[in-house]
């Protein structure tokens, strides 16, 4: 498959052209990130939500430029973007803390009330889950709830890993729309 056709095609939401462009383009993503950050698990991260962002805004994409330029622009942003959140945590860190404060240390095991909280909460997040189709319950139940790896889920689904990880993050953001709008 050429690239302006899966372009094309992916913007009609065919699902074996954006495992078409996401083979064709995660080791150039994958591999900028990585010469940017120099950490495999973070470089991993903004790869998969690189991908998720292109695939959610390929409609915007102008065939006047190179797709891989595209891709590459949406993956600095990202970077610029997380680094912007940590200077800006880190620098709220600082200046909350006021070194001549003592700090006292609570109990936090949970009581009765929070226990019950929880479960509710846990059977609300279950029914929430119900509303998503049924493959991406299931990537949500594997890595979330029997806590496997990505490379477990790949041999689980016999799908490749960045399938896996393109699909979980769908799933999350779906899950997080339907939570937001309950």
């Amino acid at each position: 498959m050429e690239i302006e056709k899966a372009i094309s095609k992916a913007k009609e939401n065919d699902q074996k052209a954006f495992n078409f462009l996401l083979h064709t383009y995660w080791d150039d993503v994958y591999g900028f990130q990585l010469k940017r950050i120099g950490n495999e698990n973070d470089a991993e991260d903004i790869t998969i939500q690189t991908f998720s962002k292109a695939f959610d805004k390929i409609d915007t994409y102008n065939d006047d430029y190179v797709f891989k330029t595209w891709l590459i622009a949406i993956s600095k942003n990202l970077h610029i973007d997380l680094l912007r959140k940590e200077k800006s945590s880190i620098s709220r860190q600082i200046t909350n803390e006021d070194e001549n404060t003592i700090n006292q240390v609570l109990d936090e095991t949970p009581s009765a009330e929070d226990k019950i909280i929880t479960d509710q909460n846990l059977a609300k997040l279950l029914r929430d889950i119900k509303k998503l189709k049924p493959h991406y319950q299931e990537v949500i139940n594997l890595r979330y709830f029997q806590e496997l790896t990505y490379k477990e889920i790949s041999n689980e689904l016999k799908e490749p890993i960045n399938n896996v990880k393109v699909k979980l993050l769908r799933a999350k953001k779906l899950l997080a729309e339907i939570i937001q709008n309950a």
